[in-house]
């Protein structure tokens, strides 16, 4: 069977279960008494072991296979969690990461996991309470006798005592199936398929062909030849799925006959007790009168709540998408000519289908949304493992979690949360030491939020540490050479608290590898400006900093406001325009060859579309009166001179593509109703 077909299938399900097994590995932690939560760990680390297995994945499935004898031990109550438990089940929840992010990108998911198998085995065994981690060493283990076998014919039996005789091991093996499984059939055929890559199997009870049809009960048993080890093949075996037990003896001449001898004895006694039952049955039927069998009842059978959810491949979503794209700019098209020609039952079809596209939009918008908690559920633990390199205590509090945004924006949102995240972890909360000494709790708080805001999300990372004290900073900054002395008696808290963003600024008195304030932070903020957003600082000295992220909810249609400049058509996205207005020539003034105008009783930058991107046979120089949009990046706001306004409309977002160079001041293009293409301006680039 091609299991390739499968395997985007087996990724997605596995980052599920190891998703889960984080989760409720940091629950457990929290609680280690409650065995329920090792139940639902027990089932995962099952299920994830059956779905390597059958897909072949050996390795995961064995490191997952010695996790589930561990948890076993725990849920019987036959071992209490400790801190080294835990330790060691993470370590082993990071490798199979690791081994399923190797199988995603085409690897095999191979890994040498021994130090990890050695500690899960030591654990198991009672050998390890503690301390010194074991090394890696492969003890034998005593072979199991079996009681029963399965009887040879004297073919059989020669080609067994001839291959001891030169000098290759033959076993005889016992397995027992799970009583759970459903595929009771599947898991033998996968035993005899594993056995027969190294060796050959003489006889089976029952057959082959009635295992096959799964025509028995929980067990089979077989004669074995090959060169391996016994202590190889049992861990072989135990590594496939809802295999409960394989228990192995290696034969030697004298064995063989009497197992032999005894599986011939009982096969006769067998015979003898079936032919006595079959003739008593006989005679009891005989004897008694016969009488109509009452019709049994019809069993019910309760139906199945159907699914309500189905897995859907992003490029299929990105597909439907683009098509969307093409409709939305055609009923631009179909407006515009609607308008021109003044026919009623045009317009009005236009209008009914322009209701339906603006539903369907946001029916096909909506498919996009994921919840910002496929990027939030990886945090806890990340907190928890920096928390005990710090020896710090940090208590991640996650609300919002529901909160949606479009996949686009998700896919990368996370690496800039991750050092946000690190960095209040490293330098934001403070040692337990210098807490107590403020007069604080020992556990440092880091607050995780996200929430809806008009069209943008906010996602906040706020810690109760010692904050951003701004001589400090400033000082720093002065030092690096980033501003002067009387540059920064001039600035705000705000301005100063920006200068964290600087490239390669840091106020890190020791720069760590898990972060430093600032180190990487201009990073951050490059990776979120590209995504059409804006991340602010506000910080009180002693008691701790608030990163506030500001994100569009979509990346593909926005709102936007068209305007021309000669002619040249542009798109200024609404959520970065505070008003638009009409200002007289002589109200644009010159202060140290910087154009300004007076907004709002403060003065702000004024700058011209005609004079920035160039635009042929215009100039703006020669009105005596200008339209202008009020632009914002944060609290900084700049007006932008056009030569007109054309409305508001909801537009597509077009790459530039690989071929044109990254143009600063244009985010993008899009194709308007009558084909024309409108450059996207980006206002964040006016801005700085």
């Amino acid at each position: 069977m091609d299991m390739n077909q499968y395997l985007s299938m087996f990724i997605d399900e596995s980052n599920d279960h190891l998703q889960s097994l984080n989760d409720n590995m940091l629950q457990l932690e929290g609680n280690p008494e409650d065995l329920g939560i090792v139940q639902v760990i027990f089932r995962s680390a099952h299920t994830l072991k059956g779905m390597a297995a059958t897909m072949g994945f050996e390795d995961l499935a064995s490191l997952t296979h010695k996790m589930e004898n561990v948890l076993d031990l725990v849920r019987n109550e036959k071992l209490k969690m400790q801190d080294y438990i835990f330790d060691t089940l993470f370590k082993s929840l990071d490798a199979l990461e690791s081994m399923v992010q190797d199988i995603t990108s085409g690897g095999e998911g191979k890994a040498d996991v021994s130090a990890i198998v050695a500690s899960l085995q030591a654990i198991e065994s009672g050998e390890w309470t503690g301390g010194e981690t074991p090394a890696a060493t492969t003890t034998a283990k005593p072979v199991e006798t079996i009681s029963s076998a399965v009887d040879l014919d004297e073919f059989q039996y020669s080609v067994l005592d001839q291959s001891i005789a030169e000098g290759h091991r033959v076993f005889y093996i016992d397995v027992l199936v799970s009583e759970d499984s459903q595929l009771k059939g599947v898991r033998a055929y996968m035993v005899f398929d594993l056995l027969e890559r190294s060796g050959e199997v003489v006889k089976s009870f029952p057959t082959v062909q009635d295992i096959e049809q799964e025509k028995f009960e929980r067990s089979f048993s077989l004669y074995y030849i090959t060169t391996k080890e016994a202590q190889e093949l049992e861990k072989s075996i135990l590594s496939i799925s809802e295999i409960e037990s394989a228990k192995i003896i290696q034969l030697d001449q004298e064995t063989l006959q009497q197992m032999t001898n005894q599986a011939a004895a009982a096969v006769e006694a067998e015979t003898v007790a079936i032919a006595t039952a079959v003739s008593q049955e006989i005679a009891t039927a005989v004897k008694t009168e016969e009488k109509p069998a009452a019709k049994p009842a019809a069993p019910t059978k309760q139906a199945a709540a159907p699914s309500r959810t189905i897995r859907v491949d992003i490029e299929r979503l990105d597909v439907l998408m683009n098509l969307f794209s093409e409709l939305l700019i055609d009923r631009s098209r179909l407006e515009q000519l609607a308008s021109e020609t003044g026919n009623n039952d045009l317009s009005d079809t236009v209008a009914h289908l322009s209701r339906v596209s603006s539903d369907l939009q946001n029916i096909v918008l909506k498919l996009r949304m994921v919840p910002v908690d496929t990027v939030f559920n990886r945090f806890p633990r990340m907190i928890r493992d920096l928390a005990k390199t710090l020896d710090k205590k940090i208590d991640l509090v996650i609300t919002g979690a529901e909160t949606e945004l479009d996949r686009t924006v998700i896919d990368e949102i996370g690496d800039p949360l991750v050092h946000l995240l690190r960095n209040a972890v490293d330098h934001g909360v403070e040692s337990i030491a210098e807490r107590v000494a403020a007069g604080k709790p020992e556990m440092g708080t880091v607050n995780l939020r996200a929430f809806h805001s008009g069209n943008h999300v906010f996602i906040e990372i706020e810690d109760d540490g010692k904050g951003i004290y701004r001589e400090k900073l400033l000082q720093t900054a002065i030092k690096r050479g980033v501003v002067t002395e009387e540059q920064g008696a001039k600035m705000s808290d705000d301005e100063v608290n920006q200068l964290l963003f600087a490239p390669g600024f840091s106020t890190a008195d020791k720069i760590s590898d898990i972060s430093g304030r600032g180190v990487g932070l201009d990073v951050v903020k490059s990776k979120i400006t590209s995504l059409g957003g804006n991340v602010t600082i506000h910080s009180t000295p002693g008691k701790g900093t608030n990163f506030s992220v500001q994100l569009p909810l979509t990346l593909s249609i926005i709102a936007a406001m068209l305007v021309r400049v000669g002619s040249e058509k542009y798109a200024i996205p609404l959520s970065s325009i505070v008003e638009t207005a009409i200002v007289q020539r002589e109200q644009v003034r010159n202060i140290h060859g910087n154009k300004m105008i007076t907004f709002r009783e403060s003065l702000i930058p004024y700058l011209s579309l005609n004079e920035v991107f160039g635009v042929p046979d215009f100039n703006d120089e020669d009105e005596s009166e200008t339209e202008i949009v009020v632009i914002r990046k944060g609290d900084r706001l700049a007006a932008v001179s056009v030569e007109e306004f054309i409305g508001q409309s909801e537009i597509v977002l077009k790459s530039m593509g690989t071929y044109l160079p990254s143009i600063e001041g244009i985010s993008g293009a899009t194709i308007l109703g009558d084909g024309q293409v409108a450059l996207i301006v980006d206002p964040n680039a006016f801005i700085k």
